[in-house]
């Protein structure tokens, strides 16, 4: 009968050894867990006549009350223990303790430090400016037309801030306010630097630039430039190339052989890109350079008078080249890197290939 096997658990539950947190963990599962003993016996009662449901009933809650009391201060008792021992029996103190990985400078500050360094040597320093820029610095100042392309929403992040702001004059129509923009080159850095400070000005500016561009493993929205200038009198285009040498020496090795090619941009004149040995395929031809043996490194040129009037210095006394280079295409070139997406995509099996280059 269903009240024999509630008697012969209870004296099971009164003469259970909860000595351990096993053995009190065994004791949960044995008699209070869902597939229990406990649970068992009150599966049964639906076996038992209706008018002896009631008592049974009540037995069987009694026992379980008091198989949880007996489980409940067994369990304050070892945590009493536990908190008043010296030390916990199952912690080894004598066991080494868990190394921490460290972590590794990612390849773009690495080359980015590296070209910094190489052209500190000759003379440059280091210039920095907001990322957040307005029209005059990063297109008006630097010869962009009113209708050059990348003005364009499709090649520039506009950011909130543009419209009409009032003259302060009474009377007077309102004048079109500046648009605010992400800014598309370190270029806007060299235009506050000849605004602020005196001459001559030799300075390389780092940072991050953005253009609205779709993602590949050739060009990203975001990326890093290094740009530099040097505005004295007497600059001519013979200095630029000489800088110009000197840094992909020092960078890439002697053996790499350098050419000039013509092209344009508003803000210089003469200019040129900068192409250099491919170092995929040392100038044999391959995909990388599409078959050329050149790659192109960066832009070039003489500063144009235009710009530096815009700036109140006088192009007639002074003159002065400026050149502009991306960091992930000289990474990628130096490391031998294929896709772009790489340098964003905090991949550790990737990064961990830089961690003997610190």
């Amino acid at each position: 009968m269903l009240l024999d096997s509630i008697a012969a658990l209870s004296a099971e539950i009164n003469a259970a050894d909860l000595a351990t947190p096993a053995q009190l963990d065994a004791f949960r599962i044995a008699y209070l867990g869902r597939k229990g003993r406990l649970a068992d016996l009150f599966d049964q009662l639906k076996t038992v006549p209706a008018d002896e449901r009631r008592a049974v009933g009540q037995q069987l809650n009694a026992l379980k009350q008091a198989a949880q009391t007996r489980h409940d201060a067994a369990h304050a008792a070892l945590e009493a223990t536990a908190a008043t021992s010296p030390a916990h029996p199952g912690f080894d103190y004598t066991l080494p303790p868990v190394p921490h990985a460290l972590g590794t400078r990612h390849p773009l500050m690495l080359v980015r430090e590296e070209m910094l360094r190489i052209f500190g040597r000759i003379g440059f320093a280091v210039a920095e400016g907001p990322e957040i820029e307005d029209d005059w610095h990063n297109f008006t100042a630097l010869n962009f037309p009113d209708n050059h392309p990348a003005r364009d929403m499709q090649d520039t992040f506009f950011v909130e801030g543009g419209g009409m702001v009032s003259s302060g004059l009474a009377g007077q129509p309102e004048a079109p306010k500046q648009p605010y923009l992400l800014r598309t080159h370190t270029s806007t850095v060299q235009v506050r630097v000849m605004e602020n400070e005196p001459l001559p000005i030799r300075r390389v500016m780092p940072g991050r630039v953005y253009r609205n561009e779709a993602i590949s493993a050739r060009a990203h929205m975001m990326f890093h430039q290094v740009e530099g200038i040097f505005i004295d009198e007497g600059v001519s285009f013979a200095d630029l190339k000489q800088t110009v040498y000197y840094f992909v020496k020092e960078l890439f090795g002697a053996d790499i052989d350098i050419r000039f090619r013509p092209s344009f941009f508003p803000f210089t004149e003469p200019s040129a890109e900068i192409d250099i040995t491919c170092l995929i395929c040392k100038g044999a031809g391959c995909n990388i350079c599409k078959y050329s043996g050149w790659v192109e490194i960066g832009g070039c040129g003489m500063v144009d008078p235009a710009v530096l009037e815009n700036v109140k210095i006088d192009p007639e006394k002074y003159s002065g080249y400026a050149w502009g280079m991306g960091i992930e295409r000289i990474a990628m070139l130096k490391y031998q890197i294929k896709d772009l997406r790489l340098f964003t995509e905090n991949d550790m099996r990737f990064l961990r290939q830089f961690e003997s280059l610190i």
